[in-house]
């Protein structure tokens, strides 16, 4: 299996939002949701979300599933130019302009490390090496507690650990099918629970990583000694004020287990790395020849990308279903339009699509959102 799609995917991310209507639907949805309404949630709007890749390959790399009135930050940066096997990293916010809850993730983090001696002599703890911070390996909640929250809550007072747990079914997931010849593969996550003050506020986050190790022996001097690769991936949290934490986690779940890559981008993103790879380019100080390598891509996905796409999309899969088991909060309906299934909120039982890939559901038995629409709604049944 390729892994440079590790280095680059925690989840999710956007830069061209589908157009969700004109604004009368907007208006109608809104006076219908108003006037259907008997609690804070009993009428909720999705959209697709589509992110270009404007400053790299140039074409849609995902999409990903929000709320219609939340907003979307962030997208893939390729800013990590010192590494030819993770050049690109990605990090968003989607969050609820009405409110605290907010679904962040984090940059994707690529870390070495060894047992010889002379390495460690010219590449000491918290140097790069070959594009990889040089630190010693740890486990999930290490990692989280130790390094992505130092990092992404430095700004933020009396910040208190409040639960921690492995979780040993989500890595299963992972590393089924991962083992390579002659690396030693495995694979660590867990999440953390959190509370912290920031601008008067009280929040809750609840931060999710999986660490990746490949080990593998090296001949030196010093005998047969062992290099590590260890990565942190599938970073991302669920955040919101103190006490609404619970109840919003089934709308964040959503939107990661929607997330969906781009064959074409995987294929020319691979593709790309492969080439810096080959060539041993460490540092690329220009996007523009970055540019010019991807323009000599091919368009046509091999049947060993396509196959590495499939098996990569086959994990993201197990991790949605095992994710939806541990937190049970979604449920699977059939999209009649799109012809597949759709993960969204448990608790509405009614829901409809459109042709723009967008969803609303609602617990009310009367309500219609064709009523005053200009758009074709069509129901869509539970699986």
């Amino acid at each position: 299996m390729n892994k440079a799609i590790f280095f680059l995917l925690p989840i999710f991310l956007l830069s061209f939002v589908m157009n969700a209507g004109c604004a009368d639907e907007k208006n109608t949805q809104k006076k219908q949701q108003k006037n259907t309404s008997k609690g804070d949630q009993m009428t909720v709007k999705f959209k697709t979300v589509q992110y270009i890749d404007k400053d790299g390959i140039g074409i849609e790399a995902f999409r990903i599933l929000i709320p219609s009135d939340w907003k979307f930050e962030g997208g893939i940066y390729w800013t990590n130019l010192d590494n030819p096997a993770m050049p690109a990293v990605s990090a968003i916010k989607v969050s609820n302009p009405d409110g605290s809850e907010e679904l962040e993730t984090f940059p994707n983090q690529m870390f070495f490390w060894t047992d010889n001696p002379m390495t460690m002599s010219m590449f000491p703890a918290g140097s790069r090496y070959f594009g990889a911070e040089v630190r010693q390996p740890t486990d999930s909640l290490g990692y989280i507690e130790n390094i992505l929250i130092q990092r992404a809550r430095g700004d933020v007072s009396g910040l208190r650990i409040m639960e921690k747990q492995k979780l040993p079914e989500l890595a299963k997931q992972l590393v089924a099918g991962q083992q390579q010849p002659g690396i030693k593969t495995s694979v660590d996550s867990g999440k953390v629970r959190i509370e912290y003050q920031k601008n008067g506020k009280i929040y809750e986050e609840t931060i999710f990583a999986v660490i990746e190790y490949l080990s593998f022996p090296i001949q030196s001097m010093y005998g047969t000694t062992t290099n590590t690769n260890w990565i942190g991936d599938y970073l991302f949290s669920f955040k919101a004020e103190k006490g609404k934490l619970d109840a919003s986690t089934k709308v964040l779940q959503t939107m990661v287990n929607s997330f969906q890559v781009n064959p074409q981008w995987f294929n020319k993103y691979n593709q790309l790395v492969q080439y810096l790879i080959q060539n041993q380019i460490r540092r690329i100080q220009a996007i523009g020849q970055i540019s010019r390598i991807i323009s000599q891509t091919s368009n046509e996905i091999s049947d060993m990308m396509m196959q590495s796409y499939n098996d990569r999309q086959a994990t993201y899969d197990r991790i949605s279903d095992n994710f939806s088991q541990m937190i049970r909060g979604v449920d699977s309906y059939y999209n009649p339009i799109e012809q597949k299934s759709v993960e969204l909120p448990s608790g509405y039982g009614n829901a409809w699509t459109n042709s723009l890939v967008e969803y609303i559901l609602s617990d009310d038995p009367n309500y219609n959102p064709n009523i005053g629409s200009n758009l074709n709604w069509q129901e869509m049944k539970m699986k």
